[in-house]
């Protein structure tokens, strides 16, 4: 007769409950009046007239200020088109820098880490408000800030990805006696190219969304018509070009979801 035992508990259940009670007990003392950011959950309902009626207003677009949008949309996609295109060009070479296996000398691969820590550590708002300062007023300084915005990230998702290979056929290239930027031409960047395009689209993205916001510090683009719209408090109008953004978005989301199952 076989006798049947239950297995023990497995070890460790408890962990997870433990870290969640402590990040609800973070965030909970994070909003303490004294130590914390002071949240007033009571000016939600204090001003829930006012968020209401402005709610209101968004939930009803005046279409006819379409045409003054279709100017500044352009401007907008035409900035994230430039500053991708530039970002894009100047990130390939500088993955290849800032890689270990297609960089083997380390201080030259330190130095740009740590150049493009710095790039990543300032806002893109920042930028823009500094080259507005330089340049003028325009889409000039909106661009520039994305082609610092798109470097910093893309090197980095796509650095990583390099380090993430195999470092086999590298090795294979080396022992033949190629230099390392025919290994790189060769090998690295034929393995690199879907990486490489697949972040360069999903920062293409990213630029559409930042550009409506570099225009509130005059980068250019539909950030200056919302910021305008904004301040005369016409939320209606605001609520029309919030929706031509989410259509550009979820276009552009579409196409290069797309793209990426081509490459994959």
């Amino acid at each position: 007769m076989t006798v049947l035992t239950v297995p023990p508990r497995p070890k460790g259940r408890w962990m997870p409950w433990t870290a969640a009670g402590v990040v609800v007990a973070v965030t909970v003392f994070m909003c303490l009046p004294v130590v914390g950011v002071g949240l007033d959950v009571g000016a939600i309902a204090r001003n829930w007239q006012q968020g209401a009626l402005r709610v209101g207003e968004l939930l009803t677009p005046d279409w006819s200020f379409f045409p003054r949008t279709v100017g500044p949309i352009l401007e907008t996609l035409q900035m994230a088109v430039i500053g991708t295109a530039v970002g894009a060009a100047i990130s390939l070479p500088v993955s290849f820098w800032a890689a270990r296996p297609t960089n083997p000398f380390t201080p030259t691969r330190a130095l740009v880490r740590g150049i493009l820590n710095v790039i990543r550590a300032v806002p893109e708002l920042v930028y823009a408000a500094v080259l507005v300062a330089m340049v003028g007023v325009g889409a000039l300084p909106g661009i520039l800030a994305l082609v610092l915005f798109n470097v910093g990230i893309i090197v980095k998702l796509v650095s990583e990805s390099i380090d993430a290979t195999d470092a086999g056929p590298l090795e294979a290239g080396r022992a033949a006696g190629a230099t390392q930027t025919q290994i790189n031409r060769a090998i690295a960047l034929p393995d690199t190219w879907p990486a490489f395009v697949s972040q360069t689209l999903y920062v293409f993205e990213l630029n559409v969304r930042a550009s409506t916001v570099l225009g509130l510090v005059g980068a250019g683009g539909i950030g200056l018509l919302i910021d305008a719209v904004r301040t005369f408090y016409r939320y209606d109008q605001l609520s029309l070009v919030i929706v031509e953004i989410l259509v550009i978005v979820v276009v552009l989301d579409t196409v290069s979801d797309a793209i990426r199952r081509r490459l994959v």
